[in-house]
């Protein structure tokens, strides 16, 4: 656990201790089945975690309340040590119920962190390397519909996967929606709000929706 702040009152620390000790003790119940885990494992309140078969734990990994952390996947869902998963975060790689293609998994470095409303559709290989932190509300979509036949309906032409990969050291601002088939570079920042479509150089700063590169670090 990182050390708490000096400028924290004592009852202020006592109060995340107590905080603290409560996901430890929830990730000792609701983390008995998870595969290839590591002590300890933090579980915040309503946290959802299914198909825990398929998810392997480093250690300090952190599932904050009311995310959804969805295992049933081809490769799994691998967390590496230091892993955070903010609060009402889902990932998802396969169909709530196993209809369809079940899908590939997610794989985070240590060190990294998702804020608070992410969404990881997983689907396609997601691959995310260390000491990244991505912002709240970012969403990440490994996947893309087919709809090449007009004579069709889009939902009967299936899904094509490339997979997403966040190289280490990288920053992704609130709000960024990247999609499937990019490749986010080494020590890059990806400004709030944008979209990103196309890979993007290693330490990169990008700020805005057309992913003009502004600048290099």
């Amino acid at each position: 656990m990182p050390k708490i702040s000096s400028d924290a009152s004592s009852t202020d620390k006592i109060k995340i201790y107590a905080k603290t000790l409560t996901k430890i003790a929830r990730g000792c119940v609701k983390g008995l089945t998870i595969k290839n885990k590591k002590f300890p494992i933090f579980i915040g309140k309503k946290a959802e975690i299914t198909h825990k078969n398929h998810i392997h734990c480093g250690k300090n990994v952190k599932f904050e309340a009311y995310s959804e952390i969805h295992g049933l996947s081809s490769h799994g869902l691998h967390f590496g040590n230091n892993v955070t998963i903010g609060r009402f975060t889902s990932i998802r790689p396969s169909s709530y119920y196993g209809v369809g293609q079940i899908g590939y998994g997610l794989t985070m470095g240590d060190n990294s962190s998702i804020g608070p409303y992410g969404y990881i559709g997983c689907a396609g290989n997601i691959t995310i390397g260390k000491n990244v932190m991505i912002g709240p509300r970012v969403s990440l979509f490994a996947e893309n519909h087919n709809f090449g036949d007009t004579t069709r309906n889009i939902k009967s032409q299936g899904v094509n996967n490339k997979g997403i990969t966040i190289e280490d050291d990288c920053w992704i601002g609130s709000g960024v929606i990247i999609l499937d088939g990019v490749t986010i570079g080494h020590g890059s920042v990806i400004g709030a709000g944008t979209l990103v479509l196309k890979d993007i150089p290693p330490k990169s700063i990008v700020v805005d929706k057309r992913e003009r590169v502004l600048r290099s670090r």
